[in-house]
């Protein structure tokens, strides 16, 4: 019975653990806006994070949720603009070419939670 018990407690605790943890290489700010992310109900279509090279910098790109939720790049940790999404679709305005501009994408992290 002991054996049934302490099988059982270890399952619980490995499947509690954490299945989608960010990734060890992106700045302390990103890890905290992912782990904000994984406390909210998940996002349709479910939330990503891009990583990419954007007028000679490293950005973070966070994709619109929804409708009318605009999308973030992040820079050295302070967000940078919103190049799409919104009420018109196409962001603040503050770097309409983002879209253009933005090279070498790379998943850094993806929400693969079910809803």
């Amino acid at each position: 019975m002991k054996t049934f018990v302490s099988i059982l407690i270890l399952t619980v605790i490995l499947g509690c653990q954490e299945k989608n943890p960010a990734p060890a290489t992106v700045p302390d700010c990103i890890q905290q806006v992912i782990e904000k992310i994984r406390q909210e109900t998940v996002w349709n279509p479910p939330a990503r994070v891009y990583r990419y090279e954007f007028k000679g910098q490293e950005v973070y790109y966070i994709p619109a949720r929804c409708c009318d939720i605009p999308s973030v790049v992040i820079a050295s940790c302070d967000t940078l603009c919103a190049p799409d999404g919104g009420f018109t679709g196409k962001g603040d305005g503050r770097c309409p070419d983002f879209a253009r501009e933005a090279r070498n994408p790379v998943l850094v992290w993806e929400d693969t939670r079910s809803q």
